[in-house]
């Protein structure tokens, strides 16, 4: 059983988590950061709701939805959803790569784009290398959320 404390500081701690890896996540192209650590970070803040709230919080809590009593872990919707998550983040970052065969360019060639005259901004860059940000960020919440998934209802 947890604590008012626990699930207090979750409610607090958790959405500045994920601000911060979705800003790594962003920058990971031209800064430190990047798809691997903002998925730990995120695993993190999903780490710290099961510990404050339990597993079946995501699916009763969060998404409203019933859980089904006596099916196994691997059955749940959450570890479904994990595996799905990977599986879609493999192909994303697989075909960022493969993106540059097309333009005659070797595997995982990045480049970017600059648009300029924006209004709020005055200038944005956009890098392929977010496409595989991105599939990499998948893999990681994935593959790391199912193993804390099917560990932690042992």
């Amino acid at each position: 059983m947890t604590t008012v404390i626990m699930k207090t500081t979750a409610r607090i701690v958790v959405p500045i988590i994920l601000v911060l890896a979705i800003s790594l996540l962003l920058q990971g192209h031209n800064l430190p950061g990047g798809g691997f650590i903002a998925g730990v970070l995120t695993t993190v803040a999903f780490a710290l709701i099961y510990v404050a709230q339990g597993l079946d919080y995501l699916d009763s809590g969060v998404l409203g939805q019933e859980v089904e009593s006596g099916a196994g872990v691997f059955e749940h919707r959450s570890v479904t959803a994990f595996r799905q998550t990977f599986m879609v983040g493999l192909a994303v970052a697989v075909a960022s790569g493969f993106a540059a065969l097309l333009f005659d360019e070797p595997f995982l060639t990045q480049t970017f784009v600059i648009v300029e005259h924006l209004p709020l901004y005055h200038e944005l860059e956009f890098a392929s290398a977010l496409a595989f940000d991105v599939g990499v960020y998948m893999v990681v919440v994935g593959v790391l959320l199912t193993i804390l998934s099917v560990v932690g209802a042992e």
